[in-house]
């Protein structure tokens, strides 16, 4: 080799090894910490296309964004008019979708009306962006649902359900929805617990839910939206929020106590709805009273002609099991007794006069 070539490969190297260090000192510094940018290990190749049956959370979210929307609401016309933002996912082909009634309540008339008030408006985005005008089939204030109709369009995929009586607690689960605002957003987290009785709202239109409880993101505006498994399925719709003041359902952000209705309620009585355009609730024609404490739920008024009356159930009784699940309060009883349906019989175990007793009510059924 000619004896000039080897100071030319020296200087070459150099000069390569001086811009390799320029180079790399740049990038460290356009992606520092503090930037807005975090310095990951590893290699810097993009990572292969995922299998969309490989039960990671991309996967499910690209195979569930298609089926979920957000759902825009306003009230009547003025200055004043209530408005909402919540989300939903789609049932069917026939462009039948799922989202809370509390989402859309303030767009209707007063109980189960679905007529819409003057001015009042829904409609629901899709993940294209597109609005689509959507009309309300029926709805369940009881259990807080409501399904919505569109026009069908290939843009508006069906979800996959699925069931909550599969879960177990610590599984992986992912809340698609809107939340503050925000369409197509995705959080993930665990089942925290199961039947977790709740209640939201108040007074004539609370509803009480046996709930699927999860730390995944939920925040105001993910209301409606699904609650999936790994496999992409919907288990629940995201309905509440447990707020540091300690009511449900509230305006506060995501704490980590988020609650979903099962998806097998959820089926019930969408069926109902697209069966008959109304829901029925399960009753035994008492009422509860308001004690705290976990000594059972106490039995206010009985009306004459109910099933709890024909069951021999009277004022001050105290029921302690439901078909031999315990009853630590008036709202667990509530919340079990929904979700049966109406004409199923139940046993309470009741406490009077310090004796129990075994008592079997034949539930009643009504609107709402």
């Amino acid at each position: 080799m000619p004896g000039w070539v080897w100071p030319v490969l020296a200087l070459t190297a150099l000069v390569t090894g001086l811009l390799g260090g320029l180079l790399g000192g740049a990038l460290v510094m356009a992606t520092r910490p503090g930037d807005g940018f975090d310095v990951l290990p590893g290699s810097s190749e993009a990572a292969a296309p995922l299998d969309a049956e490989n039960g990671s959370i991309a996967a499910v979210a690209a195979k569930v964004l298609p089926s979920t929307v957000q759902v825009k609401v306003r009230g009547g016309d003025g200055e004043g008019a209530e408005g909402a933002t919540g989300s939903g996912f789609v049932l069917d082909g026939r462009g039948h979708l799922i989202t809370n009634n509390h989402v859309v309540e303030v767009a209707l008339g007063e109980g189960t009306s679905t007529d819409l008030d003057d001015g009042g408006q829904i409609a629901v985005v899709d993940t294209n962006g597109r609005s689509h005008r959507a009309t309300v089939v029926g709805r369940s204030p009881v259990y807080d649902l409501a399904v919505l109709k569109v026009r069908p369009m290939k843009t508006l995929r069906p979800a996959a359900m699925g069931s909550s009586s599969q879960l177990r607690v610590g599984q992986t689960v992912v809340a698609i929805g809107s939340p503050l605002g925000l369409s197509s957003t995705v959080t993930s987290g665990i089942v925290s617990a199961l039947k977790r009785p709740v209640t939201t709202g108040s007074g004539d239109v609370s509803s009480y839910i046996d709930a699927v409880q999860t730390d995944a993101a939920i925040n105001p505006g993910n209301s409606g939206g699904p609650l999936v498994n790994l496999r992409g399925q919907v288990v629940g719709v995201n309905s509440a929020i447990a707020t540091t003041g300690g009511a449900f359902g509230g305006e506060s952000g995501n704490i980590g106590v988020g609650f979903a209705i099962p998806m097998e309620q959820v089926q019930i009585t969408a069926r109902q709805i697209l069966a008959t355009g109304k829901a029925e609730y399960p009753i035994i024609g008492a009422t509860v009273k308001s004690t705290e404490g976990d000594n059972g739920a106490v039995i206010g008024s009985v009306e004459d002609g109910t099933p709890a009356a024909e069951a021999g159930l009277r004022e001050d009784d105290r029921v302690v099991s439901i078909d031999g699940e315990p009853v630590p309060d008036g709202i667990a009883l509530i919340v079990a007794i929904r979700t049966h349906r109406p004409g199923e019989t139940i046993a309470l175990t009741v406490v009077r006069d310090g004796e129990r007793r075994s008592v079997r009510v034949t539930l009643d059924a009504k609107v709402g």
